[in-house]
């Protein structure tokens, strides 16, 4: 199945996505040929009023200010978007949406679900673009792919692509979610961190290989041991020794006491992904 359906989330508070990211998704949906989406939800921001608060520091006046500062981010990042889109060639649409700040994530959750793809650039000051990553995977049951704008600058042909493989659900769902795109691909490495975990089997690569190969993926593996060094390192190490372009993963999660508590390995990319990230759950 082709990525022919692809969603941008474009942050618009408190920092709009840099110019630079939503270029780098135009450029990534561009080799996957697909239609860009560009979603830019405006906060409307759940103040209740109050007269001494108006009176103290004009709490009030100060709402309404952000949520036109959103406003003015959406429209202006949202022109952005689509003049470099045109200029690029690019099939895509423009959503402009209003959702209570809370409620953001979730809104692009929901929209997710008839989407083949989501892109979410991360950055700025706040964690608001995680929180919708962390959404998008756990809760519209499609993939999503993330990177920063410290994230270096991948080849946009994709031309390395690694898996993370231990065998999981998750694992396995995030390959065949990414198999459009390990097509493309020159080149695919099978991950497998040795000593993390006492089901992972060093062995399991080999299915991995074999289910690649009847998709037309001629991929190789590589076994890494843990050593006691937490696996988002273990990871981190191995793509700067293969330079990837893109790394494909299972996200792991569960609910907790109402907080959403994430696997090492799934935290650890969400906060600092050094390469592409595409996940699935």
């Amino acid at each position: 199945m082709p990525v022919n359906d692809i969603l941008l989330h474009i942050d618009s508070y408190p920092d709009p996505t840099s110019p630079a990211a939503v270029d780098r998704a135009i450029a990534l949906a561009g080799r996957l040929k697909g239609t860009l989406t560009a979603l830019a939800v405006e906060v409307a921001l759940p103040v209740r009023r109050n007269r001494v608060a108006d009176y103290l520091i004009g709490l009030s006046a100060t709402a309404h200010e952000q949520e036109a500062l959103s406003r003015a981010q959406c429209e202006k990042s949202l022109a952005m978007f689509a003049g470099a889109a045109s200029s690029a060639g690019l099939p895509h649409e423009t959503i402009h949406e209003r959702a209570h700040l809370f409620e953001v994530s979730e809104r692009i959750a929901v929209k997710m679900r008839t989407r083949d793809l989501c892109i979410v650039p991360l950055g700025g000051r706040f964690e608001g673009q995680q929180e919708v990553a962390r959404s998008v995977i756990f809760g519209s049951g499609r993939p999503v792919l993330v990177f920063s704008d410290e994230t270096p600058e991948p080849s946009v042909d994709l031309r390395r692509v690694v898996i993370a493989w231990d065998g999981s659900r998750s694992a396995a769902r995030a390959m065949a979610d990414a198999m459009p795109i390990l097509k493309l691909a020159e080149d695919v490495r099978v991950l497998t961190v040795a000593g993390d975990k006492p089901e992972v089997d060093s062995a399991l690569w080999a299915e991995a290989l074999r289910h690649l190969a009847l998709h037309g993926v001629n991929a190789a593996a590589d076994v890494v041991q843990a050593e006691g060094v937490g696996i988002g390192k273990v990871i981190d190490g191995y793509l700067r020794d293969q330079t990837a372009d893109l790394l494909v993963m299972g996200a792991y999660g569960h609910s907790r006491l109402q907080e959403f508590i994430l696997g090492g390995a799934t935290q650890h990319m969400l906060s600092h992904p050094l390469v592409a990230t595409f996940m699935s759950h």
